[in-house]
């Protein structure tokens, strides 16, 4: 089992902070974390802090770069489909990080999952040194070049207790231990007043 270090609230966004803001060029940040981790959120305030530094910095939701309704659910709810069908990983490796590293621009949204049509977004053209920070479920083990990565881990317990559906608690737990990779920083985040992390490696840049 990992063995995670108690950080205060505060301490734990100004290592990420830290971490992002000593990557060079275009870099692209994970927060990975199920919905009820607010992965979003915490992206968020990490951008924030990174525009308080001077840098420029954005945030991508993986849930604008949900697959149309009628592939992710042509099998069902099911854990294979949320896995495998729900959301459109190589949409978005191709129009934020190949798009970002490449020509400099990035797609902030490619689907409408309420209205479930086209996001009809407009290509955001990058300033010098832009900050990406992408946030989501299952973001690792997918082969996506993440420059830092963060996850915010919930234990199955948690999960239950945010009623989440059971499809996609399997779902979840299954990815978690199929994924082959680890993160840059993990966070235990069942109690987000009180987190604890495991750190990995330097930033790979």
């Amino acid at each position: 089992m990992p063995s995670f270090s108690p950080v205060t609230v505060d301490a734990l966004f100004s290592l990420v902070l830290d971490r992002a803001l000593v990557l060079p060029g275009y870099a692209i940040v994970a927060v990975d974390g199920a919905d009820p981790a607010d992965p979003l959120g915490f992206a968020e305030t990490v951008a924030d802090r990174i525009r308080t530094r001077g840098r420029a910095c954005a945030t991508v939701s993986l849930h604008d770069y949900v697959r149309p309704a009628s592939l992710r659910l042509e099998f069902g709810r099911d854990e294979m489909s949320y896995r495998t069908a729900w959301f459109d990983y190589a949409g978005l490796n191709r129009e934020v990080l190949q798009a970002l590293r490449e020509r400099g621009q990035w797609l902030p949204a490619l689907w409408n999952e309420s209205t479930d049509r086209s996001a009809r977004a407009t290509t955001v053209s990058a300033k010098p040194e832009t900050i990406v920070l992408v946030a989501g479920p299952m973001l690792l083990g997918r082969g996506l070049g993440f420059d830092l990565s963060v996850e915010l881990r919930l234990s199955e317990g948690a999960l239950r207790r945010a009623e989440v559906e059971p499809f996609v608690v399997a779902a979840l737990l299954r990815h978690r231990r199929d994924a082959d990779q680890d993160p840059d920083i993990l966070v235990a985040w069942d109690h987000r007043d009180r987190p604890a992390l495991r750190l990995g490696d330097s930033p790979r840049r």
